[in-house]
């Protein structure tokens, strides 16, 4: 029976990849990426000639039933742009269908944008809460750092670089001037992981750059440093 393959992908570095996902990239009849020049560009870096389709945030519904139909018949593997697909990224309803029609679903884990931050932050990874992307809106993105206000546990989100600033302003306001790790370009040239206060962030990133994934420190950190 064919099954779909979500593949975990390089979120930077194109030797992220594991030797599994290079060799069921390979073995699958149809690659479903996110972005198709992304994927090709990883497929060219390992000599893999498997035909790629988009599936995108615009398109992901309408190449649904075709989609399905090739499962009908053939392995699929499902990429997104980078890391792994259906974390922020188009996947689930792919994922969901293919689960209600009974097609294996499998995963084929690896690099991942939210992990890394967080292991590198140098603030507690025992349990953490994770955000997604921030609204885009001044008024929703405020309303849902308020609803974290009391959160114990550390908080990863991504965010863009356009709008950092003022997310970190929101966060200030709301949270307090907590410990955070704003991490550009995880595994990429520019990488960059900055560790400090959040107005100390502000001031350190004037011209902001790149992909940024925040973690914050919870709010029972906070007291507790403060006792």
């Amino acid at each position: 029976m064919s099954s779909l393959y979500v593949v975990a992908t390089p979120i930077g570095n194109l030797e992220d990849i594991s030797l599994r996902a290079l060799r069921l990239l390979q073995e699958v009849k149809l690659i479903a990426a996110e972005d198709t020049r992304t994927t090709r560009h990883l497929l060219n870096a390992y000599n893999i000639k498997t035909p790629v389709t988009s599936y995108h945030e615009h398109s992901k519904r309408a190449k649904l039933d075709y989609l399905l139909s090739c499962l009908e018949m053939d392995d699929v593997a499902l990429v997104s742009e980078a890391g792994v697909p259906g974390l922020s990224d188009p996947g689930y309803e792919l994922i969901n269908a293919a689960i209600e029609r009974a097609i294996p679903v499998v995963a084929v884990p690896g690099a991942s944008a939210v992990t890394t931050a967080l292991v590198v932050s140098g603030l507690p990874t025992n349990q953490f809460l994770y955000l997604g992307f921030l609204p885009r809106r001044p008024q929703q993105r405020r309303r849902l750092i308020r609803s974290i206000a009391a959160e114990s546990r550390t908080i990863v989100a991504f965010e863009a670089p356009h709008r950092l600033i003022k997310t970190l302003s929101d966060i200030q306001v709301v949270l307090g001037d907590r410990r955070i790790a704003v991490c550009r370009e995880l595994t990429k040239f520019y990488e960059e992981v900055f560790r400090g206060k959040v107005s100390q962030a502000m001031e350190h990133f004037t011209e902001p750059r790149g992909e940024f994934t925040l973690v914050i420190e919870g709010e029972a950190k906070v007291n507790k440093l403060s006792n």
